[in-house]
Parts: C-alpha cells; structure tokens; sequence
C-alpha cells in the first residue's frame, strides 16, 4: 500500500523532531557540565560568585543549559533538514535516470 504524501510528511516531520530533541538533551548535557565546572571555578576563585544568592546561581546554570540546548537542536535540525535535501534529490536524480532509460532505453555495458 502506497504511502500518501501527506503521512510522508508528518513522518518525515516525526523524524525531524526527534533529530532536534536528541541535539537538545545533547546539548544542555554538554553545556550543563561546562557552566558547572564555570561555577565550580568561580565558587573557588571568586569571592563576588561566592556572594551570590543560591537563586542565581541556579538560574546561571539553566540559563548555560538552555543555550546548549537551543544550539544544538538548531544544528541537528539544520543537519537532518541538508540529509532530507540530499536524499530528494538522489530520489528526483534517479526517477530522471530511470525515466530516461525508460524512454531511450539502457545501454548493454550497463548490465
């Protein structure tokens, strides 16, 4: 049974959720412990960090965390939105070829 375009899309709009939320929790994980180890050294070495409230601190953290997370997704995004690019034009390249070999026929070294 052949897929409608329609479901194609919302598969294929499945798939490119899918490839944003991994590159999120991949990217607040990264940005997490690099703004920890920050705030780690800024506990250690800085008597103004050390003054601030347990609040800010926290909200420091996410904030580092939810800018890895932005990033990242946006940059799995991008990367599976160039492999969709990629895989349509191999698909479109092969139905003209298929098309054309159709048309004129295929050629006997071809086989």
């Amino acid at each position: 049974m052949p897929t409608s375009l329609n479901n194609a899309k919302h598969e294929e709009a499945v798939d490119a959720s899918w490839a944003a939320t991994r590159g999120a929790i991949s990217g607040a994980l990264r940005w997490g412990v690099a703004t920890a180890v920050l705030g780690g050294l800024g506990y250690a070495f800085s008597p103004v960090y050390r003054g601030l409230t347990i609040q800010f601190k926290v909200y420091i953290q996410m904030s580092g965390m939810v800018l890895g997370s932005m990033l990242e997704a946006d940059a799995r995004l991008r990367e599976y939105e160039a492999q969709m690019r990629l895989r349509r034009r191999l698909m479109k390249e092969q139905a003209m070829w298929a098309s054309f070999e159709e048309k004129y026929g295929k050629e006997e070294d071809d086989e």
